[in-house]
């Protein structure tokens, strides 16, 4: 007989499936802008004239003039001028906004060049190589080019007055303010409507609500993506098929999976972990356990609400000790063991199965253990009580905690790090954790480190690494790879994994809001860094973002070895930044007495990055 908490779970999943299938992709829209900026092209031959332009866009100066209303003259366009060209807002591989235009390559053109010249930065070069098969530097004269250009839709969390925006390309000594003006509504709203974006870097998309050709700005759309309710209409009988097959495939293999639990009972019973061994990701696998230093095997229990709710107190306020995105967290004992248990609500059960599957199955020092489960009322995820909060509360907490020495950050660093280089390099299939930020490093009484919240983690078969998603995590700690396009590979954590390094460095925020009173705009933490590093005397510019809190208690040498190591991790595009299993590597040497900095050894793969990192 099936228990209902099967049938429940597996109701949950499918549900979740449906949410992930509609949210892959935004909404479309059958109308957005793109900025076209005249630049010098006049030095190249280039006629600046609006047959030229729209024709970049398979369009005529026709349809464009009614969405530029200043341009009297279509035959001469003047430099420093924007055109303005419409186009219907599509879904790309079924993970983000843009349309799609075709080039027909000239002589001597590159990806380069066909971005910020012929395109005026509405596409980029990562965009035409992801889209295109040519190689970089030697395009074939007459062959076509596929150009994406993105676009924005609107968001409802933002506001319901704006549905029409213009993908804006930013020009030297733009920001948010200037553009703002420009378009007649507050830098504040530029901001919402672009998280994470840095609003000094030239070329960067903007998303801009904008009047229509009447004059007035249009409202949001209520109407849904077609497509995605026609794929769940298609999809949901074969899910109910599914459904069935599953439920009586555990029929009939449920005595067998007993079984094969029973034999592994041996292993586990008696302790909670068994030091230097993990069981296979494939649960029907017979073979021996592997070895690896620093794994363990923990058993999962299942808990019932009744014993839940009366370690907590009812779930108190007294017992609670976080609210994250995805629940709220209480203190707990339970079986003489402290424990902090994760609320979630039902609506949450796609992170709530992934993060059972993978904390069931992956085991390791760094990484924070699952104890145990409950389904019942809610989901609730049972894991390890670490006693001294995350990263990011010790390293901008004013007095519950005593300020974090140096060489306590160095091995904080490098227990994430092998937390990471874990679950990137040693399980299969391998995992991305995709939310790496401090606020998702716990630190124990020892000030050492574990990886938490596993919600958002991605399985990812071995070979297969480049897959597009729904886009999910923590603005300020996105590649422009994933922010953009949903791409992901380990390389997105290990992005992340750096701007955490500038955060040990410096104690600031991923994404550092201006004070009150002051006119400037927030500011990415990666920016901050490389624009010190960039300094002729990048040592005294490195000393003005140091966490004052650490005093006098630190090398300068050693800060901007680590800095330097954040900075290749920050790389935009993500084939030049190391692996997880490189910045281990380097936090050992640094963490070491002798503190060898071999970097040649690190980076074999990429001598750019050697040269980067040792200051050439």
């Amino acid at each position: 007989m099936i228990e209902p908490k099967f049938i429940l779970v597996l109701v949950i999943l499918a549900s979740g499936f449906f949410r992930g299938l509609e949210s892959k992709c935004p909404k479309t829209c059958d109308l957005a802008l793109g900025s076209y900026y005249l630049s010098t092209f006049d030095s190249v031959g280039i006629d600046l004239n609006l047959n030229y332009i729209t024709s970049l866009f398979q369009m005529t100066p026709e349809e464009v003039l009614p969405y530029n209303p200043t341009i009297t003259n279509k035959n001469f366009i003047m430099t420093g001028d924007r055109v303005n060209v419409n186009f219907s807002c599509d879904c790309i591989d079924n993970s983000f906004l843009g349309h799609t235009f075709q080039y027909t390559v000239q002589a001597g053109d590159k990806y380069e060049s066909i971005a910020k010249d012929i395109y005026a930065n509405l596409t980029n070069t990562y965009s035409l190589t992801k889209f295109n098969s040519y190689p970089t530097n030697n395009i074939s004269s007459g062959a076509t080019v596929n150009v994406t250009v993105n676009c924005s839709c609107g968001n409802s969390s933002v506001s319901d007055q704006y549905g029409l925006f213009e993908t804006y390309p930013l020009q030297s000594g733009e920001n948010a303010s200037s553009v703002a003006s420009m378009y007649n509504i507050s830098a504040e709203l530029v901001a919402e409507y672009n998280p994470g974006v840095n609003f000094s870097s030239v070329g960067a998309i903007l998303y801009v609500p904008t009047h229509g050709p009447n004059g007035s700005y249009r409202a949001l759309s209520s109407k849904r993506n077609s497509s995605g309710g026609a794929i769940a209409g298609i999809v949901i009988g074969a899910i109910i098929i599914l459904l069935s097959i599953v439920l009586v495939s555990y029929c009939l293999v449920d005595k067998r999976k007993k079984a094969k639990k029973a034999s592994l009972l041996p292993l586990m019973s008696g302790q909670s972990s068994v030091p230097l061994g993990y069981l296979s990701m494939d649960s029907s696998a017979d073979n021996a356990p592997s070895l690896v230093a620093g794994v363990t095997v923990d058993k999962s229990v299942e808990f019932s609400y009744e014993e839940l709710s009366k370690a907590t107190n009812d779930f108190s306020m007294a017992n609670k000790i976080g609210q994250g995105g995805y629940g709220a967290v209480y203190y707990a004992e339970l079986r003489g063991e402290k424990a902090a248990i994760k609320k979630m609500e039902t609506q949450s059960a796609q992170e709530f199965l992934a993060e059972l599957k993978v904390l069931t199955h992956v085991h390791h020092l760094n990484l924070v253990r699952l104890i145990g489960y409950c389904i019942e009322g809610a989901l609730f995820l049972i894991y390890e009580y670490i006693e001294n909060g995350n990263l990011s509360e010790r390293l901008r907490s004013s007095g519950r905690w005593s300020p974090l020495p140096w060489a306590n950050r160095v091995q904080i660093a490098l227990d994430s790090a092998r937390g990471l280089e874990y679950i990137h390099e040693h399980t299969v299939p391998v995992y991305i954790h995709r939310d790496i930020k401090s606020a998702n490093i716990l630190i124990d009484k020892n000030d050492r480190a574990k990886v938490a919240d596993f919600g958002l983690a991605k399985l990812t078969e071995v070979g297969n690494m480049s897959l597009p998603t729904r886009v999910v995590g923590t603005f300020g700690y996105m590649p422009p790879e994933y922010a953009r396009y949903g791409d992901v590979s380990p390389k997105v954590d290990v992005y992340a994994f750096g701007v955490v390094l500038y955060e040990l460095i410096s104690a600031k925020e991923a994404i550092i809001k201006p004070s009150t009173d002051s006119s400037s705009d927030s500011k990415g933490l990666v920016d901050l860094f490389d624009d010190a590093l960039r300094k002729e005397d990048r040592k005294e510019s490195l000393k003005k973002i140091i966490d004052p809190r650490l005093g006098d208690d630190y090398r300068v040498d050693s800060i901007m070895k680590m800095a330097l190591l954040a900075k290749a991790c920050t790389q935009d595009e993500p084939n030049k930044r190391p692996s997880m299993r490189s910045v281990v590597v380097a936090l050992m040497t640094l963490s070491s007495a002798s503190e060898l900095w071999d970097i040649n050894h690190l980076f074999d793969n990429n001598p750019g990055l050697a040269n980067l990192m040792s200051g050439q």
